[in-house]
């Protein structure tokens, strides 16, 4: 294609460039990961990053950085994670939330900001541990603790939780459901199964595919190169964290079959086996003005060619986002879904992912819900999700975005240049997706 993309992410020579981009180990909730803080994840890998890139701190002039479940040591998350990590006092810093396209955001509000030229580079990235989490007290109990805080004396202290009933020692971990709907993701999964009538074979078989490919990518040394280790203070033999914990490095099909439906046990198709396990990790990617990277002797390894974000009724199938949001970032690139090399799903669930071809695929859908003639086009199953997705790498919701566009822009690298779009659906019927390319 010729087609310059979208004027929003600069004209060549100016174009925002993917520099370099790290994670850490995804963990599942925990395990490996749990005595380390999002922000000590988000810290570590922002340094890590930096490092990498080979651009001196004071080069980063803004740190774009987003965490969903948020917690009382980082209220503000990308602030306290560059001072964490080192950055200077003067960096920038701007946190953001979009439920599972948070670091989508991040990653573009910094990409536009370095287009417009209001800065020349930064760091974008998300954090987050289902491990860590905060825990939300009756009212009568947040009462009582707020009161003996303020008390002097063990007396007092002791006053202020004496009116406590049993009914105020109720405590509620936080919710993965959706407001609107009182339903869980999973539950949305399942409707959007039934819905686009995706059969429990070909969810199993498409998670069988995630890990298959995940294992191969971690034992040939692609996942490995863009993965850190992390240090966890709470092993008693200090012992680094150096690689995901969730991949199956033996997955067979038959084993998935097994498992029993969790979120409609009588007719249901999502299981544990075919839907992305809670998480615990962080991401992190460094963006520069093309020109500017190049002076600093820095080649791109990829280039943010245009975006979209999309938002749909909760109400209908909520995990649908990223069927919306692909062909409306493909126009803006000026191109189709048939041009593009490589196409990154995020596999929050693979009932999910098959909605969305399927959707794709339909030029009844397209009529219906975009007003176009034709479908957006069948998406190979080749070039999807090549590396293994979040069925088998995990999904620790802020990181993910990042996670996605590091890996399939090192995938493009390897395979000497080409087009690729990454995409993902978030809790509220978000959409979001990303096109990138590199130069042959």
């Amino acid at each position: 294609m010729t087609a310059p993309g979208d004027p929003a992410f600069g004209p060549r020579g100016r174009r925002v460039a993917i520099v370099a981009g790290v994670r850490t180990p995804f963990a599942r909730r925990g395990t490996t990961l749990r005595g380390q803080s999002p922000l000590a994840l988000g810290a570590a890998v922002v340094a890590e990053v930096v490092r990498r890139a080979g651009v001196t701190p004071r080069e980063v002039e803004r740190v774009v950085f987003g965490q969903v479940v948020p917690t009382l040591s980082a209220l503000h998350v990308a602030r306290d994670v560059l001072l964490e990590a080192g950055l200077p006092p003067e960096t920038d810093a701007a946190s953001v939330a979009r439920a599972c396209t948070t670091g989508y955001q991040a990653t573009i509000d910094l990409a536009r900001a370095i287009a417009c030229g209001e800065i020349g580079g930064g760091v974008a990235g998300g954090t987050d541990s289902s491990s860590v989490v905060p825990i939300g007290l009756s009212r009568g109990l947040a009462d009582a603790v707020v009161e003996a805080s303020r008390a002097r004396g063990v007396v007092a202290k002791a006053r202020a939780y004496a009116r406590l009933t049993p009914a105020d020692l109720h405590v509620e971990p936080p919710a993965l459901v959706e407001r609107v709907t009182g339903l869980t993701m999973g539950e949305h999964a399942e409707a959007m199964a039934k819905q686009f009538g995706i059969s429990r074979a070909d969810q199993d078989a498409l998670a069988h595919t995630s890990h298959v490919r995940a294992a191969a990518a971690w034992a040939d040394g692609r996942l490995p190169a863009e993965v850190m280790a992390v240090r966890t203070p709470d092993d008693p033999d200090h012992r680094d964290v150096t690689r995901d914990n969730l991949v199956r490095t033996r997955s067979a099909p038959a084993d998935y079959a097994k498992l029993a439906p969790i979120f409609d046990r009588d007719h249901g198709t999502v299981t544990a086996g075919n839907s992305s396990a809670l998480t615990d990790g962080a991401s992190a990617v460094v963006l520069l003005r093309e020109d500017r990277a190049r002076a600093l002797g820095l080649e791109p390894i990829a280039f943010v060619r245009a975006a979209a974000f999309t938002a749909l009724d909760p109400r209908g199938p909520l995990l649908l986002g990223p069927a919306h949001a692909i062909p409306r970032a493909l126009d803006r690139a000026g191109m189709t879904l048939a041009d593009l090399d490589l196409l990154d799903l995020h596999e929050a669930f693979a009932a999910a992912v098959l909605s969305v071809t399927t959707a794709l695929g339909s030029r009844t859908w397209a009529r219906e819900h975009l007003g176009r003639d034709a479908a957006v086009g069948q998406v190979d199953p080749v070039r999807l999700n090549v590396t293994g997705g979040s069925i088998a790498l995990g999904h620790p919701f802020a990181a993910t975005g990042v996670r996605q566009l590091v890996q399939t822009a090192n995938e493009l690298r390897r395979r000497g240049g080409g087009l690729a779009c990454v995409a993902a659906c978030a809790a509220g019927g978000l959409g979001a997706a990303i096109v990138i390319e590199r130069d042959g």
